[in-house]
């Protein structure tokens, strides 16, 4: 464990595994186990699914998502998660192991998102899914020292009226562990306007409302997240930069963005670690969290997007503690839970504050 004396020079992956942490932007059907995935192609009879027949097969077939061109093209890559996703006992176990797998790397608090409509296809419900997936993360939860919460996931690439169903469906689970209703898919020619009566009612039954906007598209759909639909966080925000009266509105009004540097690299929306604008944003007073957005399909974690955000992008140590610490600042949960963790984790923080360290 680091020590009072921890600077940029000797921070260590390591140290940041001992790290409580906390997750915002993580995917159901982006962060399966590779086992799993084998183990429930055979168990249902969907082997045909898959591109290869073992986890050594797998693994080495997943690392040519790197060469996705486009978002577009990443996100194609669910085809071989989402088919093994239609029963409730995959959806329960499929939760409760990424509960576990966050667990056991010191997060603390974690919030998982998923489009239930996504998992409908084999005659589940709506209700029948998201309450096996509510169950398995419960379940897990009982099971580590861990707080959940869940994410709905409105669509952009589909019609209004799948958002509001999930809206809706949001909205009826709010009290029973759905904490936000989200806007995810391809950017191009989907803007976030486009769900804006779906985005209403949640907010009108005072949800929590993030949004996937300026990741592969510019500032216009961050703006629209925030003034047409009413995002309280935005989900990656990379284009933020290129406008730069909307960037100082997101830090005067302390807007969070839920960057997932791994992701960025490969899906190209910036060319490189080197040039991701995290460290930009973090030296200019941006809130920003760090996540994985896909454990298995950027083949990572808590831990190594934080590393990475210090040794890649250039984060100084003292600025990633307090990214670190954005993740409980800024997660939706009620204001006296929040502020119960956030000093339960500052007293666990094996890392100080600085002279550097914001008041909050």
């Amino acid at each position: 464990m680091p020590t009072a004396s921890t600077s940029e020079s000797t921070l260590s992956r390591n140290d940041i595994a001992a790290w409580p942490k906390a997750e915002l932007h993580c995917h159901l059907d982006g962060s399966l186990r590779l086992a799993t995935m084998l183990d429930l192609a055979k168990t249902q009879g969907k082997m045909n699914v898959l591109p290869a027949d073992s986890v050594e097969g797998l693994r080495e077939i997943l690392r040519s998502i790197d060469d996705s061109e486009t978002l577009e093209a990443f996100l194609a890559w669910f085809r071989y998660t989402i088919p093994l996703m239609q029963t409730k006992e995959a959806l329960h176990r499929i939760a409760y192991e990424l509960v576990e797998d966050n667990a056991q790397e010191n997060v603390r608090y974690l919030e998982v998102r998923y489009g239930p409509i996504l998992h409908t296809e084999e005659g589940l419900s709506l209700e029948a899914v998201n309450e096996a997936v509510l169950a398995g993360m419960k379940e897990a939860e009982r099971d580590y020292n861990i707080k959940t919460s869940l994410i709905i996931c409105g669509l952009r690439d589909r019609y209004e009226s799948a958002s509001m169903r999930q809206a809706e469906l949001a909205v009826a689970h709010r009290h029973k562990g759905v904490a936000a209703f989200d806007l995810a898919g391809g950017e191009a020619g989907n803007p976030p306007k486009g769900h804006v009566h779906a985005f209403y009612h949640a907010r009108n039954h005072m949800m929590n409302l993030t949004i996937h906007a300026g990741e592969s598209w510019g500032p216009d759909s961050i703006h629209q997240a925030l003034f047409y639909c009413g995002a309280h966080r935005i989900g990656h925000g990379i284009t933020l930069q290129q406008d730069p009266e909307l960037m100082q509105y997101v830090i005067d009004h302390r807007i969070p963005l839920e960057i997932c540097p791994t992701s960025n690299v490969q899906t190209h929306v910036v060319p490189g670690y080197e040039a991701h604008p995290v460290a930009y944003y973090a030296e200019n007073d941006v809130a920003v969290t760090i996540n994985t957005d896909n454990r298995l399909f950027s083949r990572t974690s808590m831990t190594e997007e934080l590393w990475r955000t210090h040794d890649r992008c250039g984060v100084p140590a003292d600025q990633l503690r307090e990214i670190a610490l954005n993740g409980f600042r800024y997660a939706f949960l009620p204001h006296a839970e929040r502020q119960a963790l956030l000093e339960t984790v500052l007293n666990d923080f094996p890392m100080p504050p600085t002279d550097e360290t914001p008041v909050w």
